[in-house]
């Protein structure tokens, strides 16, 4: 893996300007294929398997024409304090609303309030629900310009109005705020990092034209691979972190190549087959993690796996071949001041055939990454108790973890969307605005009318129920929908608990019927989607953590490391999961966040959070680790190894680790609440993780186990093959070649008795 990745590395650096070209044509055909593409069209959210998606698919069978997740706007009618809504003014005012609605382009029906008795008791609030034959994101503008219009007139007339459901979610995700603040911050970190503006601007530079040729190839396949524009967001977030992060790390091991004495072309070289075997390891865990996603057997969340590992790729790549070619135009550049000054003089010489087998960087010293290292290899069990106890502490809330889907209600009061719950709750109480829809399949019943009437009096009269609407029959008249309002919010657990009676009771409501029914609708199908995450959650996390257990086998050449990492891995996703139920559950800190409803955590949280965080983890697990066993297996003690990991990576990784949580925490700022939790989650991941995790727990385990830590069973050895992460090939191969001479040994054997 070393040699090749250091011929590569030569290539890249000796044709420069050919590898440049070659990424500025990928970039402008992918660019060019997103302006051409046709638009992605909206399916929804499907979710196979479960009882309100076969129920929507029953719906979308036996009522042609109707899409049952189309777009719909539930348009609010308050009338001012004193009025009642159906006064003569305001009735003329909402009628006219209402006929305007039901004139608009895209729109197939906009029911009159007080024709379907929409009317609260006390008078003040009613409200008509419009539908349109077209999803969401199908919307025109002249459709939402027609609402928007409607709506104002209203206002004028002197009412408060306000419109909620879909028909104004138009989508598209983050906004641009986010990722401006992350690249700014990282900008700012890598500066202070590397001292020189051209090493800072080169790992942004890259990952730039990584996320540009990404988004673009996802906008490109988007309407072949019906891709939702939420596909774009995992990709966007990870593809600028890691393209950051990876070529962050081949350019500070180019830096400390040329503070050995490396000639330029050498030194990328070198950095390419050390740093760059690193970023490969790493860049594969973070692939494996998404691409496991299709595990939970979500097509959204397979497509967004998927997307998201292809910007993974891209960044790998880049960091491979670009960072070395851009290397050899500012060879110099990315150098320390101090660094310039000194080749200036003349004191640096070229090194071409000089080896870099344990000799220290001529600048360096004992930073804090050295001190801290010292610290806990004095006092490596206090420093492993006060870690694990911490994360702990922060993972107990975890055990109060509720999943559902936040709706309107979890959207700042400034969206007219929450407004409109707001008064809907406030008039026809907290479960008007999650009403379960009944699916009933009367097909083969002789009197079907009469068996819709029973199933729908006695889902009636079960507790929970408030209120049940007349059903709507299909024209085959084998197929009937009707709506029951629960006496609880969408997201309360008394309401869960009522879904799930009344599909236990099913046998006994149907009883003597000759019907069926499914229950579904938006709160339903939240259950059901939470229900099919946890009970996916656990072979999920088994076949990411085997695989990369595995991967990290060959990596380490160690049986205890890949355990290690993966024990501190889970110790750092269920404090992170804590932090998140701490915040957009339980509310403490909320406000701050711009959180302003708390309630249950998006059901695809925890699935996002353990896939997600498993590859950035092993990230920062292969850049510090390897480097303590390039030391070991080179000579050093276990405690030295673990000294010279932190010299070489702890202020990179840190670095690494200051600009995933920048630009996580950018997306905190968004209005989105699914944004702003993910966010708020891989950020508070990252954290604890990268700083508690690999900087405090790693190094306390190894000091504790020793020799121990670098043990592999003999048997185990001989099958494993050898990849060669840390370059020992690199240090062995005579000066000015590429590959190692035959018979050589390595430094050190690693005992595997």
């Amino acid at each position: 893996m070393a040699i090749f990745l250091h011929r590569v590395g030569r290539i890249a650096f000796r044709h420069r300007w050919y590898v440049v070209l070659v990424w500025a044509a990928v970039l402008a055909l992918a660019g060019f294929g997103a302006l051409s593409a046709p638009k992605a069209s909206d399916e929804g959210f499907a979710m196979p398997g479960i009882e309100s998606q076969k129920a929507f698919d029953l719906m979308e069978q036996r009522f042609p024409g109707t899409a049952a997740d189309g777009a719909s706007a539930r348009v609010v009618f308050v009338a001012p304090d004193g009025e009642r809504v159906d006064a003569d003014g305001n009735r003329r005012a909402v009628e006219a609303a209402v006929a305007s609605l039901a004139e608009g382009p895209q729109a197939v029906s906009a029911s009159d309030p007080f024709r379907a008795k929409a009317l609260s008791e006390d008078g003040r609030t009613a409200y008509a629900t419009v539908t349109y034959e077209a999803g969401p994101k199908d919307l025109t503008a002249a459709a939402r310009d027609r609402l928007k219009g409607a709506v104002e007139d209203a206002r004028g007339a002197g009412l408060t109005v306000e419109v909620g459901g879909k028909a104004l979610d138009e989508g598209g995700g983050p906004g641009g705020t986010a990722e401006a603040t992350g690249v700014a911050v990282a900008a700012l970190v890598l500066l202070v990092t590397f001292g020189s503006l051209a090493a800072a601007g080169l790992p942004l530079l890259t990952a730039l034209i990584g996320v540009g040729v990404s988004l673009a190839s996802i906008l490109t396949l988007a309407h072949a691979l019906h891709l939702s524009a939420t596909t774009s967001i995992l990709a966007m977030m990870l593809g600028l972190a890691v393209g950051i992060d990876y070529a962050l790390f081949v350019v500070s091991r180019y830096r400390e190549e040329r503070s050995r004495g490396h000639e330029p072309r050498e030194a990328a070289a070198v950095a390419a087959g050390t740093a760059g075997s690193a970023v490969v390891f790493a860049g594969l865990t973070v692939v494996i993690a998404l691409a496991g996603l299709s595990v939970v057997g979500i097509p959204m969340l397979t497509k967004m796996g998927l997307a998201a590992s292809g910007a993974v790729t891209v960044a790998v790549l880049i960091a491979l071949t670009l960072v070395p070619a851009l290397l050899g135009f500012w060879p110099n550049a990315v150098l320390t001041r101090r660094a310039r000054a000194g080749r200036a003089g003349g004191t640096g010489g070229t090194g071409g055939g000089r080896s870099a087998r344990d000799d220290a960087p001529k600048d360096a010293t004992e930073g804090w990454g050295t001190r801290w290292a010292r610290f806990v290899l004095r006092r490596p069990l206090p420093v492993l108790l006060l870690g694990v106890v911490g994360l702990g502490a922060l993972a107990l809330p975890m055990t109060d973890l509720r999943l559902g889907n936040p709706g309107d209600e979890a959207k700042p009061v400034s969206t007219t969307e929450r407004r409109a719950y707001d008064a809907l709750a406030e008039a026809f109480g907290p479960g008007f605005n999650g009403p379960l829809t009944i699916v009933v399949d009367a097909r083969g019943t002789k009197d079907a009318r009469d068996a819709v009437r029973t199933v729908a009096r006695r889902i009636g009269d079960t507790g929970g129920i408030v209120s049940v609407s007349p059903a709507r029959f299909n024209e085959a008249g084998d197929t009937a929908v009707f709506q029951a309002v629960p006496s609880t919010a969408p997201t309360d657990e008394r309401t869960k608990d009522l879904v799930t009676s009344i599909r236990e009771e099913r046998p006994e409501i149907v009883s003597g019927t000759g019907v069926t029914f499914a229950v579904t609708g938006t709160t339903a199908l939240d259950i059901d989607i939470a229900g099919k995450v946890q009970s996916a959650l656990v072979p999920y996390l088994t076949v990411v953590v085997g695989l990369a257990v595995v991967l990290l086998l060959l990596v380490f050449r160690s049986l205890l490391v890949p355990l290690k990492a993966a024990a501190g891995y889970l110790l750092s996703v269920l404090a992170s999961l804590g932090v998140v139920v701490l915040v957009f559950q339980q509310g403490h800190g909320a406000g701050l966040l711009g959180a302003e409803h708390t309630g249950p955590i998006m059901s695809l949280m925890p699935i996002f959070l353990v896939g997600i965080v498993f590859g950035l983890a092993m990230d920062y697990e292969v850049f510090l680790v390897s480097r303590m066993r390039e030391a070991y297996v080179r000579g050093r003690t276990p405690g030295e190894s673990v000294t010279e990991g932190f010299r070489h990576s702890a202020r990179v990784v840190a670095a690494a680790a200051l600009i995933m949580v920048a630009v996580f925490a950018g997306f905190v700022s968004e209005d989105d609440s699914m944004i702003k939790m993910i966010g708020f989650g891989l950020a508070s991941a990252v954290l604890l993780d990268a700083f508690v995790v690999r900087m405090a727990l790693v190094p306390a385990v190894l000091a504790l186990l020793g020799h121990r830590a670098w043990w592999l069973p003999a048997r185990l050895d001989r099958l494993l093959p050898r990849v060669d992460v840390e370059g020992e090939a690199l240090h062995r191969r005579p000066a000015g070649t590429d590959t190692p001479p035959s018979g050589t040994v390595a430094p050190r054997e690693v005992s595997r008795t």
